[in-house]
């Protein structure tokens, strides 16, 4: 069971470092590592398509009171509504 375990665990780190090594040495899709790993370059001759930009608008921030209604003889006092 020991094995067991050991090769299971040896196999999924050897599947996680493969996912990582397709990663383009981290600079994304379109872009390469310049020579000797430095810096990110972009792919000449390749269609780098970027998403535009989203622009959104702020809300306008509506604060509206929450109305305390208490039956007569009564009025709101300490969190609740109290005989007067």
């Amino acid at each position: 069971m020991k094995y067991l375990f050991a090769a299971v665990m040896l196999a999924s780190a050897v599947v996680g470092f493969s996912e990582a090594a397709s990663a383009a040495g981290g600079c994304g899709p379109g872009w390469y590592r310049g020579p000797y790993g430095g810096g990110c370059r972009p792919m000449r001759g390749a269609v780098v398509v970027r998403p535009a930009p989203v622009v959104v608008a702020p809300a306008p921030v509506v604060v509206v009171p929450r109305a305390r209604v208490c039956p007569y003889g009564f009025r709101w006092y300490a969190g609740r509504c109290r005989p007067i």
